[in-house]
């Protein structure tokens, strides 16, 4: 449903395909200068992951934006969560990659900044996995990260 978040309590969920975990810990706000950047893009949306969101946004009763944010909390001090959104915020990036449009807000992106999002199916499920070049350390699960 448009503008729900998919993630609940501290505990993984699984809704429609999309994996997220949440706690209710606010981040402290961060500019880019705050977060080692690197040269890439500001965001690469893989094949799957595009045709996973375009799936699953397909299903939504009105058209919907992939919302990716940066919250505290997880293992490791930040964790990633996953919804779907039909407004974009005053604070907000829209990214287009492979018919697939992506929000996220500037907080989440200087945590994000090249940063690629895929969309991984294997013996033990299905979920986001984000390869994150800020990311100093994550947990085992990949659902949480530390910055250096």
């Amino acid at each position: 449903m448009p503008g729900a978040d998919l993630t609940a309590g501290s505990q993984a969920i699984h809704i429609k395909g999309l994996v997220a975990t949440s706690s209710h810990r606010s981040i402290p706000h961060l500019t880019p200068k705050d977060v080692p950047m690197t040269d890439a893009p500001a965001l690469l949306l893989s094949e799957n992951a595009a045709k996973r969101i375009a799936n699953l946004a397909a299903q939504e009763t009105k058209p919907v934006m992939f919302r990716i944010a940066v919250s505290g909390g997880g293992c490791s001090g930040f964790q990633y969560g996953f919804s779907f959104d039909d407004t974009k915020n005053e604070d907000d990036q829209l990214f287009e990659q492979n018919g697939v449009r992506v929000v996220i807000d500037t907080t989440s992106l200087a945590y994000l900044a090249g940063s690629q999002v895929d969309f991984v199916e294997d013996l033990v499920g299905a979920a986001f996995a984000i390869t994150n070049p800020n990311a100093s350390s994550s947990c085992s699960c990949g659902n949480s990260f530390a910055v250096g």
